[in-house]
């Protein structure tokens, strides 16, 4: 398997008649010095879905490419949903897989949009290829032009037949293909689609994708649409990170648990509103996926973090700890994504991802939710802060770590609690959920304190660690213990204004 990053200036797709002849291009293109024509091949494409086109939905390609210079399987994945662009090829040899049987490392990077569905072919392209590479003044290409006549087959019969062009840039600047565009449209030609595939299948191919975003809610809207539209939201960003956390994308474990916390502290939020099994059940598995990745969450953040912090050290004992931390915590991230990749790929993950599109379509709601935003989400974001108050409330600067923690989890709720409104309510929700989000950078930065205190101190205690070792050791765990108590002191200057504002924000 081999990835590249496709963000590319991407085709300029056109359709054109049988007849149509291309216009002479040197003259009427500014600054095209010579025009190359490379020889002319047969491509035989198949495109692979599920039956009801899930993949073509969401804009993905799945297909085994035959002929030509490049024949392989590949996978493309252009995708940008709520707020999250990804922008991804796949590739693998033709003799991973025939016609199909599509090889296993490119239907497991999208098995959150097919799920429990089966990956068959749909569609076979056979395209009697033309190309032409315009190239500058200064000899170099310019821009590839692409003459395609398309044959639609239905086993050996021809179903249908069209002709398109397409223009790419090859250069850093794309004016030639953009002038050359122009030129095919006053020649004729007209937009049309980028995906022959999708061309071919018809309007199924670009239907909405089965998790579509709801549109905005107002607080005299009913509760129901606020709860559907923080699903299908926080859904789509789930289904999302997964393709990202196969494609072992930076960033992407961490992203993939926001989602599943989000959705689930909001189903906690929202429980008045929802059918009391239903919601329970879901939270439990997403509390499993989250913790399935929470291994290599935390490793990530240890690493970066003790990294970090030793160059503080002095040079010497800065090396010893960095090698320390380095040698275990390597080996123990390289397991942990071991383990999660296996989760992702389990029956019990596979049945989460079909009971949370099934949500997005049908949550099981309440009476309650019929009444409107305005009269029955204020007082669940109140519950959630009162939560909080009560556990800061107890908290003293010398008490032990984990009340500190069990704040910092409560923190949490009432901030996703703030975010779930913030669409409905607008700003005076999105101030309380900005001030939430300080406390919880706050504790979350004091307990990755703890938590390395503990790893470091693990570390000092293994058979190999020597004493230069474990003293270089001991001073990163004393700047550890030291930044632990001084973000004690800083919540505690903290917490009175994120209290204050609270008792000011009106949410109507």
């Amino acid at each position: 398997m081999s990835s590249q990053d496709s963000a590319a200036a991407a085709p300029v797709s056109l359709r054109v008649h049988a007849l149509f002849r291309l216009p002479e291009v040197r003259g009427a293109v500014p600054d095209v010095a010579s025009v190359e024509r490379p020889p002319a091949h047969t491509l035989t494409e198949v495109y692979h879905d599920t039956e009801d086109l899930r993949l073509f939905r969401w804009g993905v390609t799945l297909l085994r490419r035959e002929g030509g210079a490049d024949g392989n399987w590949r996978l493309q994945v252009p995708l940008e949903a709520a707020g999250v662009a990804l922008s991804e090829e796949v590739f693998a040899p033709l003799a991973d897989g025939s016609v199909g049987d599509v090889p296993e490392v490119l239907s497991d990077v999208v098995r959150a949009l097919t799920r429990e569905s089966d990956v068959i072919p749909v569609a076979t392209l056979r395209t009697e290829r033309t190309p032409f590479v315009l190239h500058g003044r200064d000899g170099e290409p310019a821009a590839e032009l692409v003459d395609d006549t398309v044959s639609v087959l239905d086993g050996e019969h021809v179903a249908a037949r069209f002709r398109s062009l397409s223009v790419t840039p090859l250069g850093d600047d794309p004016a030639v293909a953009h002038a050359l565009v122009e030129l095919l449209i006053a020649h004729g030609a007209v937009p049309g689609p980028a995906s022959q595939a999708a061309a071919a299948l018809g309007p199924r191919a670009s239907a909405a994708p089965d998790v579509v975003l709801r549109p905005v809610v107002c607080p005299e809207d009913p509760a129901a649409d606020a709860v559907r539209a923080h699903i299908a939201l926080q859904v789509t960003r789930f289904l999302v990170q997964d393709l990202r956390v196969r494609l072992d994308l930076p960033d992407s474990v961490h992203q993939m648990r926001v989602a599943a916390r989000r959705l689930r502290s909001g189903l906690k939020v929202f429980g008045p509103l929802l059918d009391e099994e239903w919601s329970r059940q879901l939270r439990t598995e997403l509390g499993w996926a989250a913790g399935e990745l929470g291994r290599v969450r935390d490793t990530e953040v240890m690493l970066a973090r003790l990294d970090d912090h030793a160059g503080e050290l002095p040079p010497a004992d800065a090396q010893l700890a960095t090698e320390a931390v380095e040698r275990v915590l390597r080996a123990e991230l390289a397991q942990a994504r071991t383990a999660a990749l296996a989760s992702l790929r389990s029956k019990r993950h596979i049945e989460l991802l079909v009971a949370l599109v099934d949500a997005v379509e049908l949550p099981r709601m309440t009476e309650l939710a019929n009444r409107s935003c305005a009269e029955v989400l204020p007082p669940m974001v109140d519950k959630s802060f009162q939560r909080l108050s009560k556990d800061v409330a107890a908290l003293h600067p010398d008490s032990a770590a984990e009340p500190w923690h069990e704040t910092r989890i409560a923190a949490k709720k009432a901030r996703y609690a703030a975010e779930l409104v913030t669409p409905v309510f607008g700003v005076p929700a999105k101030r309380l959920a900005k001030a939430l989000a300080d406390v919880t950078e706050n504790l979350g930065d004091h307990q990755d304190c703890y938590v390395a205190e503990q790893e470091l101190r693990v570390i000092a205690a293994r058979d190999d660690t020597d004493g230069a070792t474990g003293f270089a050791l001991g001073l990163l765990h004393a700047a550890e213990e030291e930044r632990e108590m001084a973000l004690r002191q800083d919540f505690v200057r903290l917490w009175p204004s994120v209290r204050k504002l609270f008792r000011k924000t009106v949410l109507a």
